[in-house]
């Protein structure tokens, strides 16, 4: 086992070992006790089941995250990579093409193993807990759209890097940082039109109370909006969300279906401040722009890791390969991707309460978000004690008490 092989076993052993002692931590800060704040929200069984939903995602979170490690190694350790590598070598197709039948094999194989957790995930824990409202039909309908989906709008992504590293010499990785670039701009644009009609139906929002509040908020804060949406996330969840899509004078608003049934008209426009609060102060875009910089830093270090033999030897592959060193370079670089992973959960959640107090000083108060927020949580059984290592871990919003004592704070 050489340099390369020891750095990436340890740090996959690192990451798991970490997140179990956070999942660990999570479940012991579980506090019995309901805090006052959510006295009015939450009754003691639906306290009771919001623990019990935490323990429950989180024990069969435990045991994905070692299934997942125990495959990775069992293949690693039985030459599965070499062995594959041979086999599509024998195919006798060029670099690029060979990369696509090479990384698509790990990823459908992937994806088929993982079938049985998200079969479980759906059917078993969130029905349980009355979240599921997907059919059998949809979930394998949703299943094969999302592979045609990665097939073609990744295949062909992965194509041109793959191609661009084979053809274009030492300045290939900044070509394929400008073609990945301009690839994720221009699906921010198609994502909403042509991509997520896939999955679910947009219905104009009927004009009403609902619709002239919102657009005589947007019209005071000065952000016009093209169209207001009404997605039907009941078909798949009772669980509510809200999201902007579109850029320059196309900008949307999208809201769940559940989402309007469960929360008043003031709460709605609160929710929708804070998504412009999002826009306003160029979330989005500084958000992008670190997505951007970030692909940069990995194709160079690709660049230069794809001449490393040693990457090839720690997985028994002896002659090197493009396709192959991207595989090997990405599992190397997760230690570093975790690092950076802290600094951009830590970047979110201070643009969460930024957009939260934007949201509060154009809508002249902080209450009916606050209301907003405390019914979601009570509605998704959200964690109201998160330890502090699983938040830094894991997420992007800050916890939802945090966000309600910000937003009553001068």
């Amino acid at each position: 086992m050489n340099a390369y092989a020891l750095v990436i076993l340890g740090a996959l052993l690192f990451e798991s070992i970490l997140n179990f002692a956070a999942n660990a931590l999570n479940l012991g800060a579980l506090d019995p006790n309901l805090p006052g704040e959510f006295q009015d929200t939450y009754d003691a069984e639906r306290y009771r089941r919001s623990q019990e939903y935490t323990r429950e995602r989180t024990r069969f979170g435990m045991v994905h995250q070692v299934f997942d490690l125990a495959v990775l190694l069992i293949f690693w350790g039985l030459g599965g990579f070499a062995w594959l590598d041979g086999e599509v070598r024998e195919l006798g197709w060029s670099q690029p093409t060979s990369g696509l039948a090479f990384i698509g094999a790990l990823l459908l194989a992937k994806t088929l193993l993982d079938l049985p957790f998200r079969w479980h995930s759906t059917f078993g824990i969130e029905e349980r807990f009355g979240f599921n409202k997907t059919t059998p039909k949809t979930f394998w309908a949703d299943l094969v759209k999302g592979l045609l989906l990665t097939a073609l709008i990744g295949g062909m992504l992965l194509w041109v890097v793959l191609w661009f590293f084979e053809t274009t010499g030492d300045y290939a990785w900044v070509w394929c940082w400008l073609v990945t670039t301009v690839f994720t701009v221009l699906l921010q644009f198609l994502a909403p039109t042509w991509i997520m009609p896939l999955f679910n139906k947009f219905q104009p929002l009927e004009d009403g109370e609902l619709r002239q509040a919102v657009l005589g908020y947007a019209d005071k804060v000065r952000f016009p909006l093209e169209g207001m949406f009404v997605i039907d996330g009941s078909r798949r969840s009772t669980k509510s969300n809200a999201f902007f899509t579109g850029f320059g004078k196309h900008k949307r608003v999208a809201l769940f279906d559940t989402l309007i049934e469960k929360h008043s008209t003031d709460e709605l426009v609160a929710i929708v401040a804070h998504e412009i609060g999002h826009f306003k102060l160029r979330h989005i875009l500084k958000g992008m722009l670190l997505g951007i910089v970030q692909t940069g830093i990995v194709f160079f270090l690709l660049s230069v890791f794809l001449k490393a033999e040693g990457l090839f030897t720690a997985f028994g592959i002896e002659k090197p390969s493009i396709y192959a060193g991207l595989v090997f370079f990405l599992l190397l670089y997760s230690p570093l991707d975790l690092v950076l992973s802290f600094f951009m959960q830590a970047f979110s959640r201070k643009n969460e309460f930024e957009a939260d107090r934007f949201a509060r000083e154009t809508t002249g108060s902080g209450e009916e978000l606050a209301a907003a927020l405390k019914q979601l949580s009570a509605d998704s059984l959200s964690n109201l004690t998160p330890h502090p290592l699983y938040v830094l871990l894991n997420y992007s919003h800050p916890p939802v008490l945090q966000r309600i004592e910000a937003l009553r704070s001068a």
